[in-house]
């Protein structure tokens, strides 16, 4: 089976770019990068045995070192497992770290489905709202302005990557104004994802959409800004609700058959 080759600047390694993480273009993360995609492109499924070291060697035409070092670097992902006498399985998707950056930024590569952006939009409802609510409450005042400041700097965004870049910064100056380092943690850890989401939903090229979306942004920084934890968690869980449900449209009308749209 073939891996998948990535040329030039992909969309995940774009996407990575925004969120401000420099892919490094050695052979390692060459290899790495090729293995992960392709895994969790389905080229190697669930439950399969990933082809001989002799094979892949083969593939990429690197040495022996090159490759162990990626495959052992894909299994503390929680992606593959080595057993003697069987070969390297490729594990249950369950088991996989969906807060690792490669292994988000290889989602995205290979093109993203509803469900994960659902599951994305749980969990940010999960911990980004609750975040909202504390730093309405612990916020300082120049988080508090930085919040104003950033939701005015969405609305003058004229491409998807500057708005993505943007609202990136705006909620996390939230998890960092709610002084709970968990949150600020989590919120880093999903960063490349929410770039992700951020740039699918951006609303840059619909003026209505622009127009409401900073608007939901301004309500979260005047709310964290008065100090109302109510509306300031009311704000974040209608702006994560309303992205998802713009994404997810542009992800669905994006797979219909051109005829159809």
């Amino acid at each position: 089976m073939a891996i998948r080759h990535t040329p030039g600047h992909t969309s995940g390694e774009l996407i990575a770019a925004i969120a401000g993480r420099v892919p490094s273009r050695n052979l390692h993360s060459i290899v790495l990068w090729q293995l992960g995609v392709a895994i969790v492109g389905g080229d190697y499924p669930e439950g399969t045995i990933l082809p001989s070291d002799t094979e892949l060697l083969a593939q990429f035409s690197v040495s022996r070192t090159v490759l162990r070092e990626a495959l052992k670097t894909i299994a503390a992902k929680g992606m593959i497992e080595a057993r003697a006498r069987i070969g390297t399985r490729v594990l249950p998707r369950q088991r996989w770290n969906l807060f690792d950056a490669d292994v988000l930024a290889w989602h995205f590569e290979t093109g993203p489905d509803v469900a994960l952006l659902r599951s994305l939009s749980e969990i940010r409802i999960g911990v980004e709202v609750e975040s909202a609510g504390l730093a309405a409450t612990r916020r300082s005042d120049a988080q508090a302005e930085a919040l104003v400041s950033c939701a005015i700097r969405m609305g003058e965004a004229t491409t998807p990557e500057e708005f993505a870049r943007t609202d990136l910064e705006f909620h996390r100056t939230v998890a960092e104004a709610s002084g709970n380092p968990f949150m600020a943690s989590i919120s880093a850890l999903v960063e490349l994802a929410l770039t992700a989401v951020f740039t699918i939903s951006s609303p840059v090229k619909d003026d209505s959409a622009m127009s409401a979306t900073v608007a939901a942004h301004g309500r979260i920084a005047q709310a964290i800004l008065a100090g109302d934890a109510e509306d300031a968690r009311a704000a974040m869980k209608a702006v994560i609700s309303e992205g998802f449900a713009r994404s997810s449209g542009r992800l669905e009308a994006d797979r219909q058959p051109a005829s159809a749209r």
